[in-house]
This record gives structure tokens, C-alpha cells and sequence, in this order.
């Protein structure tokens, strides 16, 4: 199961704002692909009827079929299969190819049919787990997340492709949890960082006790107006995916850091110069630096060139994404 892309958070919320206004609306979901494509198996867009859609599934080209279809189902309350092949090369010589050369089988699935779904989807924004889906071309679905699950039988149309030709009958999806993120500090760099994080699809945590910075904390989905020592209990059940100690302060980040080495966070992030960085190591017992170094990422953000905050926020949030992708 790899990372959830930063679209899966927003097509999930807006899942979620469609189902409580009672907005008929299908979620396309991939359940295969072949050739080059734009997305991957896995990959979902939200299609409400009268709106715009929430994601995208290739770079434009492909959507205002998708959208129709969606439409259909979303109004008949009928999983909808279709095919998308772009391979053909009669149609690449013609000058009417559109997309990547490749293919792609989606189901859309009509929310408003899908009572027990919005639980579900709650379940998954808050950081309970993985949200897996099992797609059945007769219509049985299953979604699952932790100890919740909910089973639907509905209407279906019949795959747009060849049955019973050794492709599958069912597929099973897995969403990724969204990563979370906590953030001691919320100075000058988090008004850009904060926002690209989000857009990536992180949950974003902001541990800040100075009023001077508060201002900044409600640019995240989450604020704690605390010192860093209590910070990591009030996160819940949240699995924190990576810490960023950033708040220009050596007392405060030593307790950050401090706090940290108890945690289970794979990932910490440490801001200022090596200089600095050592000072800070110098004054924490010999057992906490031990569990601190294999994590910690210091100085923290890719060296991508530049000065001042926005280039630090760029800088940070593409180490992120570069270490949640394993690349």
C-alpha cells in the first residue's frame, strides 16, 4: 500500500460535505490500469452533479466523458464500470487520441446509496487506519477501516469490457491513512509551509505556547496552544508520521526534542545550522541522543538554494514528500 496522494484527503472531504448537503455525487475510483497513465490503481475524484469535480484522474482530457458517466450514476444510485483506452494507435495517427497512451478501468460508486459510508470516511480523516474497499462487478461492495465496516449490494451496469476473459471480478483498494505531521512552532515560515503540506495531503499538527505566533496555528487542521513537554499526549491515537522542531528558540526546542525521543515519530525534523544542532545534542542525556539520531534529519529541508522562509518551507516540504515516497 503505498502513501496516500494529496488529492485522497481532498476528495474524501469533499465526499464527506456532498454526502451531509445531500448532493448527489460518484466517486471514481481506478481498480486497474495498463500502458501509461496519468494515475495509478487506487487513484479517486469526486464527480457531484452540478459542480465541479475533486481530483483528477488524467491531465483534463479524459473528464468530460467520466463526468457523464458519473453523472448517471450518481442519479441512478448504480455502480457504473467503465473503460478508458487510449492505446490504440489507428487513433494516434488519426490526430483523435487523448490521455497517455494506456488504459484505464474505473468504478463509480454513488455515495448518496452508500448509507454507513460517512462513518467510514470520518473514521479515516481523524487517523484510524487504512480505508480498504472491495469492488464486486455484480455490485457487492465492502469498505472496512479498523473495527468498522459496512457491506452494500447495489444496482450495477455491466463492465464496459470483455467478461470472462481471464481479467477480474473484484478488486480490493486500499487508501492510505494521511500522513500526520506535528510542527513545534508556527513562525515565520509556516504560513507558506503549513498550506503546502495540506495541499500534499498531510495532517497538520501546530504545537505553539507564544502568543506572539499563535496567529499562525490556525492555518492547521490542528492547534496546541501548549509547551512542547505535553504536547505528544494531547495527539490522541494519532500515529505522528514526522515532527518538525522549528521554533527559533534553543530551550524550547531542547524540550521538543526531548519529548520526541519517547515518541515513535520516524521522521524528526530539526531547523537551524549543524552549529547549532550539535549544541542542542550536547545538552541531552547520552540515552536520548541515542534514540533521537537514527531520526532526526538535521538540518532540516533538501538544499534546493535560496534564503528566508519561503525557501525554507519549499525546502521542508519537499524533504517530506521525498522521504514519504521512499525516494
Amino acid at each position: 500500500m503505498s502513501p496516500t496522494s494529496g488529492a485522497t484527503r481532498w476528495v474524501i472531504e469533499s465526499a464527506l460535505a456532498a454526502i451531509r448537503n445531500r448532493i448527489p455525487a460518484a466517486l471514481a475510483v481506478v481498480v486497474e490500469t495498463s500502458g501509461s497513465t496519468y494515475v495509478q490503481a487506487g487513484a479517486i475524484a469526486l464527480f457531484p452533479t452540478h459542480s465541479s469535480q475533486v481530483g483528477w484522474l488524467s491531465g483534463g482530457c479524459l473528464e468530460p466523458e467520466i463526468a457523464r458517466r458519473a453523472e448517471s450514476a450518481a442519479n441512478r444510485e448504480c455502480v457504473e464500470w467503465m473503460e478508458i483506452d487510449s492505446r490504440d494507435d489507428e487513433d494516434l495517427f488519426s490526430g483523435s487520441a487523448v490521455g497517455c497512451r494506456g488504459r484505464l478501468r474505473l468504478a463509480l460508486l454513488p455515495l448518496l446509496a452508500m448509507d454507513g459510508w460517512k462513518a467510514l470516511a470520518d473514521a479515516w480523516i481523524d487517523g484510524s487506519g487504512a480505508l480498504v474497499l472491495r469492488l464486486d462487478a455484480s455490485g457487492q461492495l465492502e469498505c472496512r477501516i479498523g473495527d468498522l465496516g459496512q457491506d452494500w449490494n447495489l444496482q450495477a451496469s455491466v463492465p464496459d469490457w470483455e467478461q470472462g476473459d481471464g481479467t477480474a471480478a473484484s478488486w480490493t483498494i486500499a487508501l492510505a491513512e494521511p500522513p500526520a505531521v506535528l510542527i513545534f512552532g508556527a513562525g515565520p515560515e509556516i504560513p507558506l509551509l503549513v498550506p503546502m503540506l495540506r495541499s500534499l495531503g498531510w495532517m497538520t499538527w501546530i504545537v505553539e505556547s507564544r502568543s506572539r505566533w499563535q496567529i499562525h496555528s490556525d492555518l492547521a487542521d490542528h492547534r496546541i496552544d501548549q509547551r512542547p513537554a505535553s504536547a505528544m499526549a494531547l495527539t490522541g491515537p494519532v500515529a505522528i508520521r514526522a515532527a518538525l522542531v522549528m521554533q527559533h528558540s534553543f530551550e524550547l526546542d531542547r524540550e521538543a526534542l526531548l519529548a520526541l525521543a519517547m515518541s515513535s515519530a520516524p521522521f524528526v525534523g530539526l531547523l537551524g545550522p549543524l552549529r547549532r544542532r550539535d549544541d542542542l545534542l550536547k545538552v541531552l542525556p547520552g540515552d536520548i541522543r541515542d534514540t533521537l539520531l537514527p531520526r532526526l534529519h538535521s538540518p532540516i529541508g533538501l538544499d534546493l538554494g535560496g534564503h528566508g522562509p519561503e525557501a525554507i518551507a519549499l525546502s521542508i516540504a519537499a524533504q517530506l514528500q521525498a522521504w514519504l515516497h521512499r525516494r
